[in-house]
């Protein structure tokens, strides 16, 4: 793209990415450079909930790895953008006590766009927003997150 210089990715990046309601919450995060302008990023989420409705405790557990590929834009100094698709696989189950108890695989397509920040001493800080389509089991939603990662 005329105009953006090329971002210098880094070979490693570990950390948390913390998502919103629609997500699995606080996500293990990895991100792996491909070379200096593209990686891929793997988050791993876990997500256990329950609450009372009718007398009754609803009980609800999921994980999920999402996998994304991203390429990265510089913007200037120690910011970049990013944008990719990626997809989502994973597992819940849910128990209503007394009464039904379900469980299955899901699978969404995934976007992923963002703004991040690289501090000097290897911290990124980074915003973005996770598209996604549910196509087996799966609701379609948008997942906003805040993610901290120390890069290697």
């Amino acid at each position: 793209m005329q105009g953006f210089a090329s971002a210098q990715v880094e070979d490693h990046a570990l950390g948390l990415r913390f998502g919103s309601v629609f997500g699995l919450g606080t996500e293990i995060s990895y991100q792996h450079g491909l070379n200096s302008v593209n990686r891929l990023e793997f988050d791993l989420g876990f997500s256990s909930r329950y609450e009372y409705s009718n007398s009754n405790r609803y009980d609800y557990n999921s994980w999920a790895i999402t996998g994304l590929y991203q390429w990265v834009w510089r913007l200037e100094n120690n910011f970049n953008w990013y944008a990719g698709p990626g997809a989502q696989i994973g597992n819940w189950n849910s128990m209503i006590y007394g009464s039904r108890y379900n469980n299955g695989l899901f699978l969404a397509a995934a976007g992923n766009v963002g703004i991040e920040y690289s501090f000097p001493v290897k911290i990124q800080l980074a915003l973005d927003a996770r598209p996604q389509l549910g196509l087996i089991n799966s609701g379609s939603g948008i997942n906003i997150g805040l993610s901290v990662r120390y890069q290697f």
